[in-house]
């Protein structure tokens, strides 16, 4: 028998079939995948995503007008080679799959424009040829051991390239002859010790993340983890040689023992320094409680922290509200990793907080910019017709803005909450948090939540990244001269039902910043 979503897709004349959650893998478990939905020839847009789908049949290519597919959260360990034969696909999105190889018939996708490969287990990237048409290529959390293959590769609009945390040991020198257009590139957490100066060649370049990697050279590495992409690549081009140059740059001299005179990289505050204090947990503090059973199998790790003694204007708080975007993009690696909400702890009831999960019927909050409360479900289906709307309003393939991680929740039988003591829910993790809370220009001290489903050292990587940034954006006091920047930062405790500690953020080894312009006191008292 036909599914449902199949009969209506034909009848209608659909363009679209999107197939997601628990209850399309409880049927792909029973029967299989529908074999109708091949029959659909004129969709451009089919996303199966989040089940137990283990295989892409070879029917597969009969889907000739398709330009997006959507196979995202599977259990497919093998790559059809029949997707290579669908010449209008634009949209390839493969991640969080099994997938060990893709083949070289790849390169017969010309009209591809995004393709998603991340967090599979790809050990070996084929040779990449012409792609006229590639915007974006993702192919991080994977096993590569050498970077791709896109010599004398024809790539002239390839914007953002993400490799991050994979094992690649040698960036290639012709990476700017090949990627002429790259402005966004992530290759963190790899095995690199050292970089070609051919990158200080990549002249449309805006953001390099070459954080996690082994440089030998010490003094790049801390640039690299203190510094924004200018300095980073003025470095590069100033002290790393290009393939057949002179190890020594030109204009430099050598002081004793053959050591370099080199100046502090441009716009570093070597004279400065800010201060991050820690003000040791007191017991007048609010807790947050686990609700361990709950959450385990569905978002199990929390850290939470107090930021005291804000000072906000309207530029510095427009300023710390694109930070969070920021960071939900890249050190969350667009809230798959974590997600972090802030909150005005004035505006949260006395006493101690819960995280626990609720169905999606029994959830209920005032989420972010909505006027009125909303349960999970409500949320969720109100949230999945506004980003079909604005899709077709737009003529896009993809969703925008926090509809893009609805797909984190489909097919949960729970929700992960944060409640306050009177049992408001006061987050949605990876959703929203709610307007209740919410923080503004005249916010003097705020909870911060970050939540994962991967691990608690994600939590920490994310929290300890957020501080650092909102201290060098300056919301915190200042300490006499105004370049000094303060923030203080109250240890909070999360514990069990039973009171045992589970965890205390920040802890004697987190926020250890390897920057000479950062200065952490701890244990202070309030």
């Amino acid at each position: 028998m036909s599914w449902p979503e199949v009969i209506t897709a034909k009848s209608e004349n659909r363009h679209e079939i999107k197939l997601a959650g628990a209850a399309i893998s409880k049927r792909i478990l029973e029967n299989g995948l529908d074999g109708g939905i091949f029959q659909l020839t004129n969709i451009n847009l089919l996303n199966i995503s989040d089940t137990c789908l283990n295989a892409i049949p070879d029917s597969i290519s009969c889907l000739v007008n398709l330009q997006s597919l959507l196979l995202f959260g599977n259990k497919i360990a093998d790559f059809n080679k029949n997707i290579t034969s669908l010449k209008k696909l634009k949209v390839l999105d493969l991640s969080r799959n099994q997938l060990k190889a893709i083949p070289e018939s790849i390169n017969d996708m010309k009209e591809l424009t995004n393709i998603n490969f991340s967090s599979n287990e790809i050990e070996e990237m084929p040779k990449l040829l012409d792609f006229p048409n590639l915007i974006t290529v993702d192919v991080s959390n994977n096993k590569l051991t050498s970077f791709l293959d896109v010599e004398d590769a024809v790539m002239p609009h390839l914007v953002d390239l993400k490799l991050k945390s994979n094992a690649i040991d040698v960036l290639p020198n012709y990476i700017a002859q090949s990627l002429p257009s790259l402005k966004n590139f992530d290759i963190g957490d790899n095995q690199l010790k050292t970089v070609p100066g051919e990158v200080a060649l990549l002249s449309k370049l805006k953001e390099i993340n070459l954080k996690g990697n082994k440089f030998t050279d010490k003094r790049f590495m801390k640039l690299v983890d203190q510094c924004r992409t200018k300095q980073i690549v003025d470095y590069i081009r100033d002290h790393i040689p290009r393939s057949g140059e002179a190890t020594q740059p030109a204009g430099k001299t050598k002081g004793k023992k053959g050591k370099k005179e080199e100046p502090p990289p441009e716009d570093t505050e070597t004279d400065l320094c800010h201060a991050l204090k820690i003000l040791h947990v007191e017991d007048d503090i609010l807790r947050v409680k686990i609700v361990e059973s709950q959450v385990a199998s569905i978002r199990p790790y929390i850290l939470c922290c107090i930021v005291n003694d804000l000072s906000f204007d309207e530029t510095s708080f427009k300023k710390f509200i694109q930070l969070q975007t920021k960071l939900h993009d890249t050190v969350c690696d667009k809230r798959n990793v974590a997600t972090i909400a802030t909150h005005d702890l004035n505006k949260i009831a006395p006493g101690d907080l819960m995280y626990t999960a609720q169905a999606p019927a029994a959830l209920k909050l005032t989420p972010l910019s909505r006027l009125r409360p909303y349960s999970g479900e409500q949320l969720f289906q109100q949230l999945t017709a506004e980003a079909e709307a604005l899709r077709k309003e737009k003529k896009r393939n993809v969703y925008s803005g926090i509809h893009k991680y609805l797909y984190l929740l489909e097919g949960k039988p729970l929700y992960p909450c944060l409640t306050e003591s009177t049992g408001k829910v006061i987050s949605f993790p990876p959703i929203t948090n709610s307007e209740d809370t919410k923080m503004s220009q005249q916010s003097k001290a705020m909870l911060v939540e970050v939540t994962s489903h991967v691990s608690l050292g994600a939590c920490k990587t994310v929290m300890n990244k957020l501080l650092q940034e909102c201290l060098l954006l300056g919301i915190g006091a200042q300490e006499g001269d105004s370049s000094h920047h303060c923030l203080t930062v109250q240890q909070v405790k999360v514990v069990d039902l039973e009171g045992n500690l589970k965890n205390v953020y920040p802890s004697r080894t987190d926020c250890v910043y390897e920057v000479n312009n950062i200065k952490v006191l701890r244990n202070i008292k309030k």
